[in-house]
């Protein structure tokens, strides 16, 4: 069940997207890319979690505070980029705002974790 809402979280969720009307004044471009959007936000979290959840697993199996650490980040990290893969061959577009806020997900649940587990 935990697998299911973080991939919910990571993967934005289902999304009802409505295609507006034609409109004679409707750009052929896509919307920019903000930096702090909602799918920021939802970059963040997610990578939040899973660093924490990586965190916490290695350290149930018997791995030292670093080896969790670095392992966790490792899992965290490939989860972004494997993300903005799938996004660039799924949907053309490819997004380093998205993994800035993914690194700062990761940054995040890496403090929350030395916090917590030290």
């Amino acid at each position: 069940m935990k697998f299911f809402l973080v991939f919910s979280l990571w993967t934005g969720g289902p999304k009802a997207r409505a295609m507006p009307a034609h409109d004679s004044t409707a750009r052929a471009t896509p919307a920019p890319d903000p930096w702090l959007g909602f799918d920021k936000l939802e970059h963040f979290a997610a990578s939040t979690i899973i660093q924490s959840w990586a965190h916490t697993t290695l350290r149930a199996h018997g791995a030292s505070y670093a080896q969790a650490s670095w392992g966790a980040a490792a899992i965290t990290a490939s989860a972004g980029i494997g993300k903005e893969m799938w996004d660039r061959t799924r949907h053309g577009d490819f997004s380093y705002r998205d993994l800035a806020a993914d690194g700062a997900g990761l940054l995040s649940g890496a403090v929350m974790m030395r916090q917590i587990d030290r």
